[in-house]
């Protein structure tokens, strides 16, 4: 019987779209949650009286330090126990804390609420890629991460548009509280009507037999890290994932301060332009990874998962200066939607490669560590250095400081692209080591 065969005894392809859906949407949850702050900065700035440098500590590094490192032990949680329960229990923790944003009456009580939400988060991805790698094969598997992804856009279009509204029409605390709710009904739903699937169900007979023959435990968070720090492809994917993520959580957080400063636009009219703008960006995130895998298929060369990555992220630097650069917003609400469709393509090619450079116990924790350096370096510090930078260049900028601040942020792209070329020229390599590991325990 071919593995194919095998994997559909097991769950038809109906149940695999439809798991993939489930987690899809716990992903859009996490996002809605995740970017609400950033269109609600300015009336919180307004109330609480705070600078741009705490606002971009609530939106980068308070979240950033608990949600990337309370993921790995999280992930090696999910590596060892019930994957469907550990994102179930953290999405309940991540939406009842965003709901407790909205009651924070300073920025100390609100800054730990945001800590809240990061820890609840913490628990979302690492388990969902180890579901997704199972219930999908290599050869389709950055496309499934990649609608997975989708969350991203989707639910960041979803936050800034309820959030423009809710912002007008409810007040910031409200429109928290609003956002906050739904997610608890989504981790019921995880609860009772996703199965967790056998580890390696998609692999080839080979890593089957192996998985079967030699029953090995999880290996410990030292022992992945050591073993992913050995391939040279995924440092790489690492620091390029983060260079790519510090310009994509500095630019994002801002962009809508960024709108009402400069273009003096109203919030409503804000929240709707970039909810529009996520949603297009939604076109990017899927192309990453169907290209990922159908190029790499025509050619039977993993790099261009890489290259892929590394192209995308060049060509969108022109377009992000336009977008801080040009006074006419019928320029600038264009380049964003540009910037929006190629900052999501390098997801599903860096994911996947993840995936496939570690055996099958690792996954969760290989995801996570990889979640960890994009966290760190993207959501911790790029939110944090375009805040900072708008208040030291405030004095000589006033009102655009916060526009150069973005411009700065872009450069770290050029790094980026370095990075995703560099590990492109060892990915096969190190992919061919991963497998032949495996098959070496099956003998």
């Amino acid at each position: 019987m071919s593995d194919v065969s095998v994997a559909n005894t097991i769950y038809s392809k109906k149940y695999r779209n439809y798991a993939l859906g489930v987690l899809f949407l716990g992903y859009v949850v996490n996002f809605i949650d995740r970017s609400i702050l950033s269109i609600l900065l300015e009336p919180i700035k307004n109330e609480l009286l705070l600078t741009d440098t705490q606002l971009g500590l609530l939106g980068g590094l308070a979240f950033a330090m608990f949600y990337a490192t309370l993921g790995i032990p999280i992930a090696s949680l999910a590596d060892r126990w019930s994957r469907t329960k550990v994102l179930a229990i953290s999405m309940i923790i991540w939406s009842a804390m965003t709901a407790v944003c909205g009651a924070a009456s300073n920025f100390t009580m609100l800054l730990l609420a945001r800590i809240g939400v990061g820890v609840g988060e913490a628990g979302a991805s690492p388990p969902s890629h180890s579901l997704i790698s199972d219930y999908f094969p290599i050869e389709s598997r950055a496309t499934a991460l990649s609608i997975y992804a989708l969350g991203i856009p989707f639910g960041s279009m979803i936050g800034n548009y309820v959030g423009g509204w809710g912002a007008s029409e409810l007040g910031w605390r409200m429109t928290f509280f609003l956002v906050g709710v739904p997610g608890i009904f989504v981790a019921l739903l995880i609860l009772g009507t996703l199965r967790e699937p056998p580890r390696g169900l998609s692999e080839t007979a080979a890593v089957k037999a192996a998985v079967a023959k030699t029953a090995e435990p999880a290996p410990s968070l030292r022992e992945v890290f050591k073993f992913l720090w050995h391939r040279r492809s995924f440092r790489h994917i690492g620091f390029a994932a983060g260079l790519h993520a510090f310009v994509g959580y500095g630019a994002g957080t801002w962009n809508a301060p960024f709108l009402i400063r400069s273009h003096e636009m109203p919030i409503t009219e804000v929240g709707s332009w970039l909810a529009i703008i996520s949603g297009i960006g939604a076109i990017g995130t899927f192309a990453g990874g169907y290209l990922g895998d159908k190029i790499s298929d025509w050619t039977a060369d993993r790099r261009w998962y890489l290259w892929i990555a590394g192209i995308s992220t060049l060509v969108m630097v022109p377009f992000q200066f336009a977008a801080y650069l040009y006074e006419d917003l019928a320029a600038v609400i264009p380049a964003l939607a540009v910037v929006s469709i190629l900052g999501g393509m390098y997801l599903g090619p860096s994911f996947a490669m993840t995936q496939g450079l570690v055996t099958l116990r690792m996954r969760a924790v290989a995801s996570a560590l990889l979640l960890f350096m994009l966290n760190i370096i993207g959501m911790g510090l790029g939110p944090y250095f375009v805040g900072a930078a708008s208040d030291m260049l405030s004095p000589d900028y006033e009102i655009d400081s916060l526009r150069y601040a973005l411009c700065l942020c872009v450069l770290a792209n050029f790094w980026a692209a370095f990075h995703y070329f560099m590990g492109a020229r060892s990915l096969r390599e190190d992919l061919d080591s991963t497998a032949a590991l495996m098959m070496q325990k099956a003998e």
